[in-house]
């Protein structure tokens, strides 16, 4: 029913940016909470960061400092600003939404993936 769309991934060198971005269509009625997740290979899937519709952000430990996460309501379109790259930063990278559809639906999707490789 709901499509997340994400983008900005790619490889880059230790220190440097990236961008992600996870968009749900413009007919929902609201995204509620954002999450951004990460699996590195032979790891398990852990939490980023995350954000609510009101601008509540959380982070994990090992990102805090250089990692943002950002939204447009508007635009029903959430945002991973990661700097300082570091190697262990190399996963996949998935949104996650937890999407108020219509009035009466509530669910959670997930985008399909976005690869982020950081060379040393």
């Amino acid at each position: 029913q709901v499509q997340l769309v994400e983008s900005g991934g790619g490889s880059v060198q230790a220190g440097g940016s990236l961008r992600l971005s996870c968009a749900a269509p413009k007919t929902i009625f609201a995204m509620l909470t954002m999450g951004w997740y990460r699996q590195a290979p032979g790891k398990q899937r852990e939490l980023v960061a995350s954000i609510t519709r009101e601008g509540i952000t959380n982070y994990a430990d090992s990102v805090k400092g250089r990692f943002a996460v950002s939204q447009d309501n508007a635009k029903n379109t959430a945002y991973l600003q990661m700097n300082n790259l570091k190697p262990e930063d190399t996963a996949v990278y998935y949104c996650n939404a937890d999407i108020l559809v219509n009035a009466a639906l509530r669910n959670t999707y997930w985008g399909q993936g976005t690869q982020v490789t950081v060379s040393s």
